[in-house]
């Protein structure tokens, strides 16, 4: 099954990735990628798709999606670095994998948190991803019939 981006959040306060569900009256329903266990985040909580973020390079901002891909393929299937892993096997994978980021405005930090989502997506999703453009045209197809 194709791993769409747009439905995967990360929750501030909150460990790991979750799937959307469905709207509830002061949040959203979302279930963890993990364990598949359910809940509701309030409204309040900074809710974040992984099809909104990117990462800074010298030309400009990688989606992650692209992020993703390039791991994969210097990583091929072995797990990424764990987030506590030394800053400089960070560097060094993301030197290898994204060699233009920008280095003045993509930290270590954000670095672990980028491997923590590509060890949950690779455990629990799959890297063949739904391509936007597509979904755009299979909607455009759906209203045609």
């Amino acid at each position: 099954m194709k791993t769409d981006l747009s439905k995967i959040l990360s929750v501030s306060g909150q460990h790991g990735l979750f799937l959307y569900l469905a709207q509830a009256r002061n949040g959203a329903v979302v279930e963890a990628l993990s364990d598949r266990k359910r809940t509701v985040v309030d409204a309040k909580s900074r809710i974040t798709t992984l099809a909104d973020i990117s990462i800074y390079t010298s030309e400009g901002e990688l989606k992650l999606q692209e992020v993703f891909l390039k791991l994969k393929d210097v990583l091929g299937d072995a797990d990424a670095p764990s987030a506590k892993a030394d800053p400089a096997e960070l560097k060094s994978l993301f030197q290898k994998a994204v060699p233009e980021y920008d280095d003045t405005r993509f930290y270590v930090s954000h670095m672990k948190k980028v491997v923590e989502w590509y060890n949950e997506i690779k455990n629990f999703a799959s890297f063949d991803f739904v391509n936007p453009d597509e979904e755009a045209g299979d909607e455009d197809q759906q209203e045609e019939n």
